[in-house]
């Protein structure tokens, strides 16, 4: 039986919402088979986050390598880095792992407002766009990488998804911009809730998901943020702050290639 191998490279969140815990539960639910490398351990719940703890860059390294030896890798999805050294020496690691496709979601800040990436980390993240098939910035986090899904496709060849969600009003738009082609995009109603912890891993989970599965990538983003708003509307309602959305559907929801 074949089944595509997800490595996903970032932070846990001990409330379960985003973080190792969502992609986990994502790349599960779509098919696939998840490997960790956590760059971070935090203390958090629905109300914020109390405590980050990088983990050393040589164990980050050392969880990569051993998968990719022995297991090996069909798709790798980067979310929070931890430190500006540990974004460069995973960009040597990809280096040496050329053909794998992968996806970056930028994680500058919790939605809880916790600040997790440093001035440092943020202009390291620029080796890492430039090693990746996708980025996936929010609004705030395009802002603060170059003001353009546009400009970060010229400067480092990636296709770029920018997310619609921080925008005011009752429909949200993504629109991916793609080197060499016309951008494509999708409108949506918003979805009112505050259980909305970790869409923006859920949904880079999802793509790198269907990238392992040799998805294209429009299909891929299609299916993605198909997961995330089922993930939305059923929500357990966990916690007095964003709570974690409902990852574990079961038959509620069945995903289309």
């Amino acid at each position: 039986m074949s089944i595509a191998r997800i490595l996903i490279i970032a932070g846990s969140d001990s409330g379960g919402g985003a973080g190792i815990q969502a992609d986990i539960k994502t790349v599960t639910m779509l098919g696939g088979h998840a490997m960790t490398a956590i760059t971070a351990i935090t203390a958090q719940n629905t109300l914020g986050v109390s405590g980050v703890h990088p983990v050393p860059v040589e164990m980050v390294l050392a969880q990569i390598d051993a998968v990719a030896a022995d297991i090996g890798v069909d798709a790798i999805k980067i979310g929070m880095i931890g430190s500006a050294e540990t974004a460069n020496a995973v960009a040597d690691r990809l280096e040496a792992l050329p053909g794998i496709p992968v996806v970056f979601d930028p994680v500058m800040i919790a939605t809880s407002g916790a600040l997790l990436a440093d001035a440092a980390t943020v202009e390291a993240f620029a080796r890492l766009m430039a090693l990746s098939v996708v980025v996936t910035p929010n609004l705030p986090e395009l802002e603060a990488l170059g003001g353009s899904g546009e400009a970060l496709v010229e400067r480092y060849g990636c296709s770029v998804l920018v997310k619609g969600g921080h925008a005011e009003g009752p429909l949200l738009t993504d629109r991916l911009y793609r080197p060499d082609d016309t951008p494509l995009e999708w409108n949506k109603s918003r979805i009112d809730t505050r259980h909305n912890h970790g869409t923006g891993c859920t949904l880079a989970s999802g793509i790198a998901t269907g990238l392992g599965q040799r998805m294209s990538l429009a299909n891929a983003v299609i299916r993605a943020a198909g997961f995330v708003r089922a993930a939305l509307l059923t929500a357990p309602g966990l916690g007095a702050g964003h709570g974690p959305m409902g990852h574990g559907l079961g038959r509620s929801w069945t995903p289309t290639r």
